[in-house]
């Protein structure tokens, strides 16, 4: 499914939060800006992204698949729902059952009757402080779906917590741990947490690098330097979750690029190998898919 080279385990490529946040800044839908971009990261050996936007988060994999035409980079879509308050009306009145069977469908036939099947389940998320009982619905629908179809799960977590719980709820649901990525891990900030997570067995994402406004990078480099040191740089994937028009070079924010251009030199001049650094981008994610 996946091609050789550098993956962006957590992006995308168009995304629609701007009802309910009530900003037109949070709707990504600028395509000739992103292929420009995605034009660049081929350049810089992008070979992958994986586009987490799912149900109700203004998908439309016809316009992703356009882009990807026109770049040269391959995108794996999703299925699944993210979190409160973002959910679907269908959450609410569907079961788990169904829920799992409308994921399962968009793996196994394809999404929104396009015949482009999703790749991944994710990003499925917790509130910051609690998972909802919709959430944990979410959650349970989608370890049905990923029991039945063996595709790896991606998760958000709110600046960073509940990690552990969902690791917790997924475990008991059945969930092939290993083909698990526990998103936003870096913005918890603390590298004795991410390293708890990595001993549960599940892949963690430092995938809000350049959102420093949330995190100084210098802080995101403790943490992987913990990992690193530690061993573990075999179960980290990378990405930036971009999901502004602001966010975008086009209008002056630091683009998908920022990831290569700027945090891996960073990282690199700072003590982390570049073995650890081609396995964070490129290999690792590869283990998840296979």
């Amino acid at each position: 499914m996946l091609r050789q080279g550098i993956t962006y385990a957590h992006e995308h490529v168009t995304v629609d939060l701007s009802g309910v946040k009530g900003d037109i800044d949070c709707r990504l839908d600028c395509q000739g800006e992103t292929i420009a971009e995605f034009r660049r990261l081929k350049a810089l050996g992008v070979a992958n992204v994986i586009d987490v936007t799912n149900r109700g988060m203004g998908r439309n994999v016809e316009y992703v698949q356009q882009v990807a035409a026109r770049t040269g980079i391959h995108v794996v879509s999703a299925t699944g729902y993210y979190k409160e308050p973002f959910l679907p009306e269908e959450v609410y009145a569907l079961d788990e059952k169904a829920l799992a069977d409308i994921m399962i469908a968009e793996i196994l036939e394809g999404i929104d009757g396009t015949g482009i099947r999703a790749g991944i389940i994710g990003e499925i998320g917790a509130s910051q402080d609690r998972i909802t009982p919709a959430e944990a619905k979410v959650f349970a629908a989608a370890a049905r779906a990923h029991r039945e179809t063996g595709r790896p799960i991606s998760t958000h977590t709110t600046l960073g917590r509940l990690g552990l719980e969902q690791v917790d709820l997924l475990q008991r649901q059945g969930v092939d741990l290993a083909k698990v990525i526990i998103g936003h891990a870096d913005l918890s900030g603390d590298a004795a947490y991410v390293l708890r997570l990595l001993d549960r067995g599940v892949f963690v994402a430092f995938d809000t690098i350049g959102k420093i406004n949330y995190m100084a990078e210098e802080r995101r480099l403790a943490t992987l330097r913990a990992v690193c040191d530690r061993g573990l740089a075999g179960r980290v994937v990378l990405s930036m979750d971009i999901t502004r028009r602001s966010h975008l070079a086009s209008f002056g924010g630091i683009g998908y690029s920022y990831l290569l251009q700027s945090f891996i030199p960073f990282i690199r001049a700072n003590g982390i190998a570049e073995a650890d650094i081609q396995d964070m981008l490129c290999n690792n994610i590869h283990k998840i898919f296979q």
